[in-house]
């Protein structure tokens, strides 16, 4: 913990480093309203930081620049993650009600919007949709040897999955799948994928080869890893000076994988922003990342979040980002 004089004064270097990208000198730090002591006060405070990690000094004559362990300081002690102005707040607004897409279409579109919202990379988790409960299921024949298996979500959102139908379920009647379908809606209606029971045998060949196709292939929806959309790729190489950098975050955002584990991890550490080597990869040091999980129907089920440089305004990405989660739960909740 740092007293309040050092505190007033940490958080005014690095305010004014985040808007100007300048080392702050003591005269920046005067200048601030937050701080009343004199200038000889605060260059000795100013060194005082430094020795404890909080500010380092690029050259002697230079001004500081924060470190982690600043941002880390100064997101903790933010006393609100701030409000988004009403310019902002009525595109969100907008946004959402005309947004009539299907689900997918809507998280790529709420990615670039939360992206021109901050002006950082944005990222969209999918809903985790093993949590969510079925609602309906349908068996439709297509051709001889193909059948639709539809499921509609307790959020409104519809799977198709293809069933490749060989063996003893090839060239089914209307009257096989119908009965297949019954099963599969006793097995699954009401619960979570990621609680099925096993649909149970019915004695009859054809049907029983139907429900095993359906049974593989829910399978294999489960093992497929979760997906992340990703806006705002542009906009990286404005936010940060080092070209070296935009193009080791671009190749972090260009792994689906590595992006969903990312957030994921971070959420579950209990973090609503993580700062530099938080985030666990060495490829994001000079980044911050700011997420927030959103629900549906009042359960957790997906994350949003923005990746920008460490000294990004944090105050608004973390309003935006709570905001849009919130709403992008409502909209999806509403189906």
């Amino acid at each position: 913990m740092l007293e309040d004089r050092k505190a007033a004064i940490l958080s005014a270097v690095v305010e004014e480093y985040i808007h100007t990208a300048q080392p702050v000198g003591s005269e920046r730090v005067a200048a601030s309203h937050a701080v009343e002591v004199s200038s000889a006060t605060i260059r000795s405070e100013l060194a005082n930081l430094e020795d404890q990690g909080y500010l380092v000094q690029p050259h002697t004559s230079a001004g500081r620049v924060p470190t982690e362990k600043a941002y880390r300081f100064f997101v903790d002690h933010l006393d609100t993650p701030g409000t988004l102005d009403v310019a902002d707040r009525e595109q969100v607004q907008a946004f959402f009600s005309r947004s009539h897409s299907e689900m997918e279409q809507m998280l790529a579109d709420t990615s670039s919007l939360l992206a021109n919202l901050t002006g950082s990379a944005a990222v969209v988790l999918a809903p985790d949709r093993d949590q969510l409960e079925v609602r309906s299921v349908q068996v439709v024949g297509l051709t001889s040897d193909l059948a639709l298996l539809v499921l509609v979500m307790a959020n409104g959102t519809v799977e198709k999955h293809t069933l490749e139908l060989v063996g003893d379920a090839a060239e089914p009647s209307e009257a096989t799948l119908a009965v297949a379908a019954a099963y599969l809606s006793g097995a699954l209606i009401g619960r979570r994928l990621s609680a099925v029971l096993p649909v149970p045998a019915t004695g009859e060949p054809s049907v029983d080869a139907v429900l095993r196709t359906a049974e593989v292939i829910l399978a294999e929806r489960s093992d497929r890893a979760d997906k992340a959309w990703v806006g705002g790729t542009a906009q990286v190489a404005g936010a940060f000076d080092e070209i070296e950098r935009v193009r080791r975050v671009l190749d972090v955002l260009e792994r689906q994988f590595v992006v969903v584990t990312l957030v994921k991890d971070v959420i579950d550490r209990g973090l609503s922003v993580a700062i530099g080597a938080e985030t666990g990869l060495e490829t994001l040091a000079g980044c911050s990342l700011v997420v927030a999980p959103y629900e549906i129907e009042g359960q957790p089920a997906g994350s949003i979040g923005v990746l920008g440089p460490t000294r990004m305004d944090y105050s608004q990405a973390m309003a935006t980002v709570a905001v849009v989660g919130r709403r992008l739960g409502e909209r999806l909740t509403e189906g």
